[in-house]
């Protein structure tokens, strides 16, 4: 029988220093056992919060695999097809062609990736974005002249008018697609769905710093490798498509957005777009 407690020893109230636990008897019918209660779940402190994609979350967490084979999928039957209707078609239209069915092949993989999750912060716009985009996107384009001036006389872009004036195929294929549509639908597909996935997938086994690199190297890669099946290019042409791939993919994951990429490119676009305005009107 247990010791009763004499009137020296003061009595502790167990249930004033904490919270009533669950008592059981044990197994010789002995005191009862009080079983501390499991500890919460801690919150995640205000500091530690998410606050862009880079981070991980839930944004993310259907950015990954399955959306990387969706990804490369797409764009290789889209590069497929645009090389079946140049190689079978001959039409003027048959690069334009191709070039839509690239973008096509590109869009899918986009729009799902969307509908399904926002990786936070991606689609964030700042005034910034806009000064990168003028002074990031100039030097690229100021870096790819030099490039060709060292390999020989740069060519440069003309385009022609007709009585005066651009004609609509000109003006839409020339004008309006490289600055408007190209910059966005690429820079989405290769710096956003698949830098995304990428650095998503390898950021937890290989770290922030290995996977920023493999996501930036390997986004660059197809970009440059897509321009080069889908066009003729030099070696300039591959230098100048690689240094604004990089370029690129390293702002968003610098910054975590991705419309300062979108206007890198842009505006390397319409600076040769320009040129070859300016150049077709003195001829």
């Amino acid at each position: 029988m247990p010791d009763q407690p004499s009137d020296a020893t003061p009595t502790v109230d167990v249930w004033a220093i904490q919270p009533p636990a669950a008592a059981t008897a044990d197994a010789t019918g002995g005191d009862a056992v009080v079983e501390e209660p499991s500890p919460r779940r801690s919150r995640r402190a205000p500091h530690e919060a998410r606050t862009d994609w880079r981070l991980g979350g839930r944004t993310v967490l259907r950015w990954r695999e399955a959306l990387l084979a969706v990804a490369l999928v797409s764009l290789g039957a889209g590069v497929l097809l645009g090389s079946l209707v140049t190689t079978v078609w001959d039409s003027p239209w048959a690069a334009a062609s191709a070039t839509v069915l690239i973008w096509i092949g590109m869009l899918g993989p986009i729009v799902w990736a969307f509908t399904r999750s926002r990786p936070i912060g991606l689609l964030r716009l700042r005034a910034i974005d806009l000064l990168y985009g003028l002074v990031l996107g100039a030097l690229l384009r100021t870096t790819q002249g030099w490039i060709e001036g060292v390999g020989g006389t740069p060519v440069l872009p003309v385009l022609e008018r007709v009585d005066g004036s651009l004609p609509l195929s000109t003006m839409l294929f020339d004008v309006v697609a490289p600055i408007v549509v190209a910059p966005v639908v690429e820079e989405f597909f290769f710096r956003a769905v698949l830098l995304v996935a990428l650095y998503t997938v390898l950021r937890r086994p290989f770290g922030k710093f290995a996977a920023g690199l493999a996501a930036a190297l390997a986004s660059t890669a197809l970009f440059v490798l897509m321009h080069g099946i889908s066009s003729v290019g030099d070696v300039s042409g591959v230098v100048s498509l690689s240094l604004l791939g990089m370029v690129c993919a390293l702002l968003v994951l610098l910054t975590g957005r991705i419309w300062g990429a979108v206007l890198v490119h842009a505006v390397y676009n319409a600076s040769y777009v320009g040129l070859g305005l300016l150049v077709g009107a003195m001829t």
